[in-house]
């Protein structure tokens, strides 16, 4: 079984982390965290993000360094855990990881990070709840 955790440093993925290591130690375990086009901001007037490359560059290497503490906690549990990183709109982006790599089950929190992005990750869980083919835990 191939189990896909939606992780973003925060307190919710933590504990869906936690909930994955231990229901599914024994399984595939993919921790996927998602850069979000909507949290770089634009510049006014040309549609672009601002800072675009400095800030993907940056969100990727924040992303990285989570996910590697991900791994060591799940090291600590005896667990081996994959992780990937992908951009674009967060539940499109956790379903169609889902789709595409096999995954039979996705384990999420129930929000994410504080400010904008927990705004955003609370429907994130909602909308991957309605639009998923496989079936989905939700963490809180």
């Amino acid at each position: 079984m191939r189990v896909l955790i939606g992780y973003d440093d925060s307190p919710q993925a933590d504990a869906a982390l936690a909930f994955a290591v231990e229901r599914f130690g024994g399984e595939n375990l993919v921790a996927l965290t998602v850069i979000d086009p909507v949290e770089a901001g634009y510049a006014s007037g040309i549609g672009l993000p601002s800072t675009s490359e400095q800030w993907y560059d940056e969100a990727r290497e924040t992303a990285r360094d989570e996910l590697a503490a991900a791994r060591d906690r799940a090291a600590e549990a005896g667990v081996e855990l994959d992780t990937a990183v992908e951009v674009g709109r967060p539940a499109r982006t956790i379903v169609t990881y889902a789709e595409e790599h096999d995954v039979d089950h996705v384990v999420l929190g129930s929000h994410g990070r504080s400010g904008v992005s927990r705004i955003l990750l609370g429907s994130v869980a909602e909308s991957v709840l309605r639009r998923s083919p496989v079936r989905v835990t939700v963490i809180r």
